[in-house]
C-alpha cells in the first residue's frame, strides 16, 4: 500500500521530515538532494582552494626553469632536498632520495623523489612510480601558465564530481539501509512499504552529509586537526543512522495501530 502523502517532503533535518519522505515522489526527493549535494560540494571547493591551492600555487612558483620528469625520472639540477611549499594542511618537497631531510608536519605530503612520489599523510605513505616513456612537466615556465589557466576548471570539475558521487553513494546505501528501516517500521505497525524505506533512508543519509560539510569548513579554518576531521567523518555515519532510525519511527502508523492507539478500551465490532 503507498503510504499516505499527508506531509509535504521538502526538509530532512528532523524526524518529521525525514519520514515525510516516505510518500514523495522521487522527483521531489532528488531535488532536495541535488541542493544538499551542491551545498556540500561548494563547501568541500571553497576548503581545497583555501587550504591545497595556494601551496600548490607557491610550489611551482619556488620551481626552477628548467625541470621533467622523463622517461620515469626526474631530471633536476636545482638544490635537494628542500620544501618547495608548506602550510599546515599540504607541503610539496623536493627530495630525490627521499632522506627525509625537508619533511613537514602537515597534514599531507608530498615528496618528489628521483624516480617517484611519495604521499605522506596520518596513516602512513603511499609510494608511486613515474610513468615510463612519458615527459611531464615540471617547470615554472611550463606550469605556472597552466596552472593560472586550469586551476579554476579543476574546481568545477571537482564540484561536479562530488555532486554526482554523492546522490549515487545516497542512492546505493540506501538499498543497504532500507532493510533495518523496514524491519523498524515493521515491528512498529508503521505504514512503510519498501519503497518508502528506500526514500526515507535516503533522506536520513543527508543530515549526515551537511555535518560532515560544516566540519570541513570548520577544519579548513584550521580549528582543529585531521584527527578530528576523521572522528567528524565517523560520527556523520552514525548521525545517518540515527536519522534513519528516527524516520522510520516518525513514519504514519498503519490504520489499524491508529485505531488502537485513539481507543485503545474499545469494544470491537460485532461481527
Amino acid at each position: 500500500m503507498e503510504p499516505k502523502r499527508s506531509l509535504v517532503a521538502w526538509q530532512p533535518f528532523t524526524p518529521q521530515g525525514v519520514a515525510a519522505f516516505a510518500g514523495a515522489r522521487l522527483g521531489r526527493l532528488l531535488a532536495v538532494q541535488t541542493v544538499v549535494a551542491i551545498s556540500c560540494a561548494l563547501v568541500t571547493i571553497w576548503v581545497i582552494a583555501h587550504t591545497w591551492f595556494p601551496a600548490i600555487g607557491a610550489a611551482i612558483e619556488n620551481l626552477p626553469q628548467k625541470a621533467e620528469i622523463r622517461n620515469g625520472s626526474l631530471e633536476w639540477t636545482a638544490h635537494s632536498p628542500q620544501r618547495l611549499a608548506d602550510n599546515s594542511f599540504l607541503a610539496v618537497v623536493i627530495d630525490l632520495e627521499h632522506t627525509g631531510q625537508a619533511r613537514s608536519p602537515a597534514h599531507l605530503l608530498v615528496e618528489f623523489g628521483a624516480h617517484d612520489v611519495w604521499v605522506f599523510s596520518l596513516l602512513g605513505y603511499v609510494p608511486a612510480a613515474y610513468p615510463q616513456g612519458w615527459r611531464i612537466a615540471f617547470s615554472r615556465n611550463e606550469l605556472q601558465p597552466s596552472w593560472g589557466a586550469w586551476a579554476v576548471p579543476i574546481l568545477g570539475l571537482t564540484a561536479g564530481g562530488l555532486i554526482v558521487a554523492l546522490i549515487i553513494t545516497w542512492a546505493i546505501l540506501a538499498a543497504i539501509y532500507a532493510a533495518p528501516v523496514r524491519l523498524i517500521a515493521f515491528f512498529l505497525n508503521r505504514e512503510l512499504d519498501w519503497g518508502g524505506s528506500w526514500r526515507i533512508a535516503a533522506a536520513g543519509l543527508m543530515p549526515g552529509a551537511v555535518f560532515l560539510s560544516v566540519a570541513i569548513v570548520v577544519y579548513g579554518l584550521g580549528a582543529y586537526d585531521l584527527v578530528r576531521l576523521i572522528a567528524a567523518t565517523g560520527l556523520h555515519l552514525v548521525i545517518g543512522w540515527a536519522y534513519c532510525i528516527a524516520g522510520a519511527i516518525s513514519a504514519p502508523r498503519t490504520p489499524q495501530a491508529a485505531a488502537e492507539r485513539a481507543n485503545p478500551f474499545a469494544t470491537p465490532p460485532a461481527k
